[in-house]
């Protein structure tokens, strides 16, 4: 078992929940916090749980830097509109994110590689930043050497995980168009995520 397996199974059980709905999580078979020996949970104080509602989006979309993720909450309350629908729609646009929403990738982690290594085109064009923004009737596609990679069609015939609604795809051409900006009950979260308390978490 790698290490970066090891962090992701630790981050589950730190934070009590199967963050990304896999069926290797430790959390489907131990309710103890990470350790030596284990701790039973506290209960937590408003704080803790503001604190851990912001630690769930952080890690989901691939433990994004508390910096770079203040500045997608700086971002959103500027923005008209409901400030917790605004970052989620930030963070549904990263690139990343949608290259793992249309399943090129089987994790987050592979998605953010993908992006990173330059085998993702955004109509047309190689993007390797991850954080890159997404924007509505933009294609998303794998490079032509990386199609017919054995990862890759792993994960795109995946059940693990359905391709939203907000997202049109071509699994044979490795191809999708990010149509429209999702609102919170339209990203299929395999835990509950609560926006709110992040921005009652930074508005503190």
């Amino acid at each position: 078992m790698t290490k970066r397996v090891q962090a992701k199974y630790k981050v589950n059980r730190r934070l009590g929940v199967n963050l990304w709905g896999r069926a290797k999580s430790p959390v489907n078979r131990r309710e103890y916090a990470p350790g030596q020996h284990g701790t039973h949970r506290k209960k937590p104080t408003d704080y803790g749980i503001q604190l851990l509602a912001k630690q769930k989006l952080r890690f989901y979309y691939g433990n994004i830097g508390e910096r770079q993720f203040h500045a997608i909450y700086e971002e959103a309350s500027r923005r008209r509109g409901d400030t917790s629908e605004n970052i989620i729609e930030l963070l549904e646009r990263r690139l990343d994110a949608v290259v793992y929403r249309m399943k090129f990738a089987a994790t987050v982690f592979a998605a953010r590689q993908l992006v990173g290594h330059g085998h993702i085109l955004v109509n047309g064009k190689t993007i390797n930043i991850c954080s890159y923004r997404v924007h509505e009737g933009d294609t998303i596609e794998v490079i032509p050497a990386m199609k017919e990679n054995i990862a890759l069609l792993l994960a795109l015939g995946s059940n693990e995980r359905d391709i939203p609604d907000y997202m049109e795809m071509d699994p044979k051409e490795c191809k999708g168009v990010f149509t429209r900006a999702p609102k919170l009950a339209d990203v299929p979260y395999p835990v509950v995520m609560e926006p709110n308390l992040v921005v009652e978490f930074y508005s503190r």
